[in-house]
Formats: C-alpha cells, sequence, structure tokens
C-alpha cells in the first residue's frame, strides 16, 4: 500500500472523528433548548450511553482500519496508518484550541 492511500485513510479517520465531536459537543450545548431543565434520571442515563457510544464509535474509527490491516499481516501499514491517523487528530485539536484561545482574548 502506497503511502499516500495511508495518509488518506488517515485524514478521512482524523476529520471525521473531529466533526463526530464538533457534532455531540453542539447538541450537548444546545440540549436545554430541546429537552427543557431534564430533572429526571434519564439525563444521566442517557448521558452515560452517549459516552459508551461515543468511546466506541471514534475508537473504531482511530483503530478499526489499523487493526484489520495488522490482523490482515500489513502491520507496517497498519502502524503507520495509526501514528498518521493520531498525528492529523492531534494538529486538529491543537488548531481548535489556538481557535479557542484566540475567540477568547
Amino acid at each position: 500500500m502506497r503511502k499516500v492511500e495511508i495518509l488518506r485513510y488517515a485524514l478521512i479517520n482524523a476529520f471525521v472523528t473531529a466533526f463526530y465531536i464538533i457534532l455531540i459537543a453542539s447538541f450537548l450545548y444546545s440540549g436545554e433548548r430541546f429537552f427543557g431543565d431534564g430533572k429526571t434520571v434519564l439525563i444521566p442515563i442517557a448521558m452515560l450511553m452517549l459516552l459508551v457510544f461515543s468511546a466506541a464509535f471514534t475508537g473504531f474509527l482511530i483503530f478499526g482500519k489499523p487493526i484489520m490491516w495488522y490482523l490482515d499481516n500489513k502491520k507496517k501499514e497498519a502502524f503507520s496508518l495509526l501514528i498518521y491517523t493520531l498525528s492529523l487528530f492531534l494538529i486538529i485539536t491543537l488548531i481548535a484550541l489556538l481557535f479557542l484561545t484566540a475567540l477568547v482574548k
């Protein structure tokens, strides 16, 4: 597998993960408008269910294809994809933090 293809998979994985996080954070930020003040036991239950789903979904996005490639005996490609994905996601995170820092000032 060529390095360009691995990098393309890493870009897709990192950006889809970031988009999912933005989507969930936006939902949580405006949740009171949808559900009211939520003085019920269902809110913590829903939050824990969302946490479990989010951990599984983002884990699949970050680790899914590298694990499949590793099990298919493409160990070098699997490691490269994992490192590229995590590196790109770190860059996206740092850019978001810089953007937020600039907004606060």
